[in-house]
């Protein structure tokens, strides 16, 4: 097999193939690769690619299926930090493809890993005690590398509450505050949700010096939260929970934690991609489900649970563009660059770097994620009573 080729510009004559041409050319392929290909879809894709996936799940989850395949090939329907992860997690036999290199993350982008060492310096310069960094699996390979050099750890939406609770527990990250990167929200709501208020965090600004704060707010606070966040989740307001309150009283409302805090204050639980989906196979036939999340996602919950009346929190779209940006044209090139053995797009995470970033995935790993969305999530009802012991490191 040659050389992978990295290259953003996808032949002009899959443009021009129609969707059932696609389709066909895509299940071809399949068969042809057999059991040498493994395909993954996030849970924000559309239904056009999901179709194909072998596994359909969260980023981590998607990286460790397909790690605990033979599969040579790994197809990474997502965006490229999550294709960064699953190399890092993936064995030394398999390569993972991107089938388009220009799908990004916005937030992901927004925490450049030269700017967070320079913040946690500054940070740990103002005193206070202890700082550990927690960065959410959203995040690129090097500011997870950071992260694991600064002896802090790597989080899921479904898990970070239990992650912080490692970082303060003096048998885990031993922190007497918590750097939270790269989501402001998830790090706020995180932290209201074990019992603290608003004002025990503060928001570091990249774009100032020092992070917009003084000497006396970084040393004083507990949680410091880096400047960034989902455009996806932005979406929802306050004011969605009430009119989806107003138009039925009896609506359940459920968002993920990366929206603003005054909408998870508002909603009646908050949960992960996971949680939700798993909150609303739970309910009962004739249940009604407003959901602050992905749109793709609310509608094939929708579509799934056909006995529930599911619904977007939200009017207005909430698309992850990243995301769309791996369709079917760029699909088929992937596959038949793999299955003429000239492969396109794949993603290689340097190995010392890798190495790192595993040390910070591997942290994640091992703390377990809480099982369900809860209205204490949301609310903010939950105190720390006792801290939990993170597993030993399993490394590599």
């Amino acid at each position: 097999m040659t050389q992978p080729r990295h290259t953003d510009d996808l032949p002009v004559e899959y443009g021009l193939l129609d969707s059932g041409e696609l389709q066909r050319r895509i299940a071809d392929r399949k068969r042809q690769l057999g059991r040498d290909l493994c395909l993954l879809a996030h849970h924000y894709q559309n239904d056009s690619v999901v179709q194909f996936a072998d596994f359909v799940g969260d980023s981590l989850k998607l990286s460790q299926q397909a790690a605990a395949t033979d599969a040579k090939f790994i197809v990474f329907c997502g965006v490229h930090f999550m294709a960064e992860s699953a190399d890092i997690l993936s064995g030394p036999g398999q390569r993972v493809v991107l089938p388009n290199l220009r799908a990004g993350c916005a937030m992901a982008d927004m925490a450049d890993p030269d700017d967070v060492a320079a913040a946690l310096d500054e940070v740990r310069s103002a005193g206070g005690g202890r700082v550990v960094p927690i960065t959410y699996v959203n995040s690129t390979a090097a500011a997870k590398a950071l992260t694991a050099r600064a002896g802090g750890a790597c989080c899921t939406s479904s898990n970070v509450a239990n992650v912080f609770r490692w970082a303060l527990s003096p048998e885990g990250g031993a922190a007497d505050k918590i750097f939270a990167i790269p989501d402001q929200h998830l790090g706020l709501n995180t932290a209201i949700a074990l019992g603290y208020c608003a004002d025990d965090g503060v928001l570091y600004d990249p774009a100032q010096g020092r992070g917009g704060l003084t000497n006396e707010a970084l040393a004083r606070a507990k949680f410091i939260l880096w400047k960034g966040h989902c455009h996806v989740h932005q979406v929802f307001t306050p004011a969605d929970v009430a009119a989806a309150r107003a138009a039925d009283p009896g609506v359940f409302v459920i968002v993920h934690p990366e929206c603003p805090r005054a909408v998870v204050a508002a909603a009646d639980a908050a949960g992960s991609t996971e949680q939700i989906i798993a909150a609303v196979a739970a309910g009962k036939p004739g249940s009604r489900w407003a959901i602050g999340t992905e749109s793709n996602l609310v509608a094939r919950l929708a579509r799934r649970h056909a006995d529930r009346k599911v619904s977007l929190l939200s009017h207005s779209p909430a698309l992850c563009w990243q995301m769309a940006r791996i369709d079917l044209p760029h699909l088929l090139w992937s596959l038949d660059a793999l299955a003429t053995g000239e492969p396109v797009n794949v993603v290689t995470v340097p190995d010392d770097l890798a190495r790192e970033a595993r040390v910070a995935l591997q942290r994640m790993i091992d703390i377990r994620p809480a099982e369900a969305a809860s209205p204490e999530q949301a609310r903010g009802t939950t105190k720390i009573t006792k801290h939990t012991k993170s597993t030993k490191q399993k490394g590599k």
